[in-house]
């Protein structure tokens, strides 16, 4: 161990690092990822590199993965990125890199091994990887999903008026005639199979704030959740507490990126969540004989050609060719002549300011400091901060592209046209924020919050309904401590079926089953039978609107078992069904369909909510395909909570294999004290045989916290 650095356990297996300089403390960090982490680490770290047929296993699948990860090319300008930094910061990062360098010294893990994998050296350039990683994959992704099924839904003759209903404001732009001359290609590999262990989907979570007029302490309180895909071994999730001479800093990092990503240190607390902006853009490209076509100079222009070389363990070298403009890269052969979609990401050649900020977290001493340094972060977050000062504030995160007026950016556009193309990109200063809100509160839900900013990044995001309801709890409450916000991260009420029972109750039959769902208290809770069946009428309700009156039976099977549309962006398709007419209704009431669909649905025999909500957490090198007896996988456990309740709660299939949004963490903190309250779905080790490898998980089932000082 490097002089000057003490590490230790605490009775809960979490690692403390005690050091008088910082450089030092960013040394230990990287010593103690890579002594508990370095299998999670160097698997996310070969997925981002396309290399899993070269290192891992090769096979038709792992080459799929290969390829999408080639196409996407986050590699590119990491010197630029790196060459950004100050001394300082220069100086952490690299002890970070060799804290991990060291560790892996000590020991290999012994997976790899066995695969005569031997890990590189850990670069600062990896970090950066690891954080486009994570604010792309399924993330900014989303965006270029829900863009991606708009085109889609155009093809297949899903009329103007129904898509309006849809993405009302949104479609400003929209030439139907055009995007149905455009060919998609051949999805290289589907996103969700990216999730088959190494790489969790990272999309939900809540955060809140109070200042000290609500609070016991008298001084602010935070709260944050974040919901990932939970059922994988290790959680993404990494606790460390830092101590260094008169200042600490503890809470939830992430293996491969230096610093607390949500925490406190002795001044400041912060949170974080998904913010839903949309920094992906699609454009229209005229291809001809492998050029594009520009109308300002009225001429063809070269695509940018890079050659890509997959190497195999056990199968030739695979070469694939990636064709790029200004616009981001191609999705199809532009030497086979018509139109095809080039997609850009704001992101992808960023990374590092995340990096700085969560260096940097360590000694900031206010919300003013921390909103400032947080607002410089290059992907898209919403952030809560709160300060013994007693300040709370809000920052959205975010590098937003400035689009000609009037433009959302969720339409592909003809790329020809330069008045099409972003103008740069908007000030942090105009993103949304606020700093001490008058209701003494603020909380996000990755709901819209557009209304807190100068511009409007976000075009589509979950519905408001968990952000609602923890609004609702914090109005009412006063005097708050850690057991009412635990309370509140446990809270299974649902606004969304608050919405739509008073619909549904006169409709339903006068049945066991009907009865049992009138008297619903809304909540799902693992005993309720109500929850179950409301998620069954609601499920029959989305098949007859958007099935029978548009997509197709086919196409709506396919988006609610084999993708997480409906998961993710369930607030505009809600929009519809509540609205009293709707062109997707075809001529028939709401009442109607509704009645038909709860009368078929209701036939079923009724069950406990936790009857259905049950996972297993299954090792991230394995992926379940070890006997349960050998104990690298853990479970079943409960999960409560459903869409739209503040204990998100959502297990579903994405190609195949069950995955889920739930709290992967949940953490607490008292600004009145000098403590953090965390709860971990896993351990601190990626090691089966460690003591610490899930031993958080029964603590985690059963709602209890582990309380982490300096």
């Amino acid at each position: 161990m490097k002089v000057g650095v003490t590490l230790f356990r605490d009775r809960n297996g979490i690692a403390h690092i005690k050091a008088d300089s910082l450089i030092d403390l960013y040394y230990g960090q990287g010593f103690v990822h890579g002594r508990d982490r370095l299998m999670q680490m160097c698997l996310m770290r070969v997925l981002g590199q396309g290399r899993i047929c070269e290192l891992l296993h090769d096979d038709d699948e792992s080459l799929k993965i290969d390829q999408f990860f080639r196409r996407m090319n986050w590699q590119k300008n990491l010197k630029n990125e790196i060459d950004k930094l100050n001394v300082e910061d220069h100086a952490a990062i690299e002890a970070y890199c060799y804290g991990i360098n060291n560790a892996m010294k000590k020991s290999i893990p012994w997976e790899f091994r066995v695969l005569g994998y031997k890990p590189e050296p850990w670069k600062p350039q990896d970090c950066i990887l690891m954080v486009r990683m994570m604010g792309y994959l399924t993330l900014a992704q989303s965006q270029g999903e829900i863009e991606r099924l708009l085109v889609e839904m155009v093809q297949a003759g899903v009329s103007e008026d129904k898509l309006q209903a849809l993405f009302p404001d949104k479609l400003e732009g929209l030439d139907i005639e055009l995007l149905k001359k455009v060919t998609l290609g051949e999805r290289i590999v589907k996103p969700e199979s990216l999730w088959g262990g190494v790489m969790p989907r990272m999309m939900a979570s809540n955060n809140w704030v109070v200042n000290g007029s609500k609070t016991k302490s008298r001084k602010p309180m935070l709260a944050n959740d974040p919901h990932l895909e939970g059922n994988r071994l290790p959680n993404v999730w990494y606790e460390n507490v830092f101590i260094g001479n008169d200042r600490y800093m503890m809470g939830v990092s992430m293996p491969g990126i230096p610093g607390i990503l949500s925490g406190r240190n002795n001044n400041v607390s912060w949170g974080v969540t998904y913010a839903f902006i949309d920094t992906i853009d699609s454009w229209i490209e005229h291809c001809k004989e492998g050029r594009y076509y520009r109308e300002n100079d009225k001429a063809w222009h070269d695509f940018e050609l890079r050659n890509e070389l997959i190497k195999r363990k056990n199968n030739p070298t695979v070469a694939m060719q990636c064709y790029e403009n200004a616009h981001g890269l191609v999705d199809g052969d532009p030497t086979v002549d018509g139109y095809y979609l080039a997609t850009r990401w704001s992101g992808s050649d960023g990374g590092i300011e995340t990096i700085m900020a969560s260096i940097n977290m360590w000694g900031v001493k206010s919300v003013h400091k921390a909103k400032a340094l947080a607002a410089k972060i290059d992907s898209g977050w919403s952030f809560v901060f709160a300060d013994t000062l007693g300040d709370i504030g809000f920052q959205m995160t975010g590098k937003v592209p400035v689009r000609r007026e009037g433009i959302s950016g969720l339409v592909p556009l003809p790329g020809w046209l330069a008045e099409n193309d972003w103008q740069g990109f908007h000030s942090p200063t105009a993103m949304p924020q606020c700093i001490n809100p008058e209701q003494g509160y603020f909380c996000t839900a990755n709901n819209d919050l557009n209304q807190y900013g100068r511009i409007s990044p976000i075009n589509i995001c979950m519905a408001s309904y968990r952000a609602d309801r923890i609004a609702e709890l914090l109005q009412k409450g006063s005097k708050f401590t850690f057991d009412s916000f635990r309370e509140m991260q446990f809270d299974v009420y649902s606004k969304q079926a608050e919405l739509f029972m008073p619909i549904l109750k006169p409709l339903l039959p006068n049945t066991t089953q009907g009865n049992i769902l009138k008297n619903w208290d809304l909540k799902y809770d693992a005993q309720s039978q109500g929850a179950y069946l409301f998620e069954m009428v609601l499920k029959a309700i989305y098949h007859d609107v958007f099935a029978l009156h548009g997509l197709g039976s086919p196409v709506v099977k396919y988006l609610t078992q084999e993708t997480s549309i409906f998961i993710d962006f369930y607030h505009n398709f809600d929009a519809v069904l509540l609205a009293d007419d709707s062109p997707w209704f075809d001529g028939k009431s709401r009442d109607e369909i509704f009645k038909n669909a709860a009368q078929r649905a209701l036939q079923l025999s009724p069950k406990a909510w936790g009857q259905v909500q049950s996972i297993m957490l299954k090792n991230i090198f394995f992926d379940g395909k070890l006997p349960f007896m050998l104990g690298f996988d853990k479970g079943p456990i409960t999960i409560i909570g459903g869409r739209a309740t503040v204990h998100q709660g959502q297990i579903y299939r994405n190609a195949g294999r069950q995955t889920t949004f739930i709290p992967t963490v949940r953490l607490i903190t008292d600004m009145g004290r000098h403590e953090v309250y965390t709860s971990l779905l896993g351990g601190p080790s990626d090691r089966r045989f460690s003591k610490w490898y899930a031993s958080d998980v029964e603590h985690w089932s059963n709602g209890q916290y582990k309380l982490l000082t300096p």
